[in-house]
């Protein structure tokens, strides 16, 4: 069932828009951040840890959040025309199956997203003349941010289900970003899902997590997929009832 149900999802990317999306707001988070670090190498002194925080502040700070909340909408905008919802369940799937099936192919979508975010990383610090070795957190900042934006994903698919517009839960995704800095600096950052992706990728400190941080860490984002998936489950057969 669960099967059917990715295959579905799949065949409707195909010819998709939303593939230019996934290129251009990573591409355009190191070119600002790369120009950034360019103009005041004089102050950013730390090479490839400056060149992070520069380019991995736009990207995991704004432009991330945000293009998980335009996939999202676009993963269930063909569903909230024409009643389709009721005509997928009428289908032998479940509520449950389709969500499920929507949040794989955004997780998958979101680490071929980290991979390109790396490679582009790595390019632009040779451009701008690098020498030193990677930092050997690179990999931590990536699969920790990934695992992340699958607590956001959650979120944003339970608010694209529920919200028959395009624009608006990409409005509240944008709005949730600096709520997230707001409990970021409050020091509740671990209680927030777009706070947690500022924390697993580091861009606004280097500090390591400790032990018992990565404990909760893994925990907080685990309580929030599980919870946002159930919330979207019932979304999903209220829509289709109200279809």
């Amino acid at each position: 069932m669960l099967g059917k149900c990715l295959s579905a999802e799949w065949m409707k990317l195909r010819r998709s828009r939303i593939w230019p999306v996934l290129w251009t707001l990573p591409a355009v988070s190191v070119l600002i951040g790369t120009f950034n670090f360019s103009v005041n190498q004089g102050v950013l002194k730390h090479e490839w840890y400056s060149l992070w925080s520069q380019a991995g502040l736009f990207y995991g700070q704004f432009f991330l959040p945000v293009l998980i909340a335009i996939l999202c909408a676009h993963l269930c905008r063909l569903e909230h025309l024409n009643k389709n919802w009721r005509l997928l369940m009428t289908a032998p799937v479940s509520a449950a199956g389709l969500f499920w099936a929507k949040w794989i192919v955004a997780g998958t979508l979101l680490a071929f997203v980290q991979m390109l975010f790396a490679v582009l990383y790595v390019l632009a610090g040779k451009w701008a003349g690098l020498s030193s070795g990677l930092p050997p957190e690179l990999a931590g900042w990536l699969i920790r941010g990934w695992i992340a934006a699958l607590s956001v994903a959650a979120l944003q698919l339970a608010l694209s289900v529920r919200i028959r517009s395009f624009a608006a839960p990409v409005g509240i995704g944008l709005c949730a970003v600096f709520a997230g800095l707001g409990l970021y600096v409050a020091r509740l950052g671990m209680f927030f899902p777009h706070s947690l992706l500022t924390i697993g990728m580091g861009v606004l400190s280097r500090t390591a997590l400790s032990g018992s941080d990565l404990a909760l860490f893994a925990a907080m984002n685990a309580s929030y997929v599980l919870g946002f998936a159930a919330v979207a489950v019932r979304l999903v057969r209220q829509s289709v009832e109200s279809a």
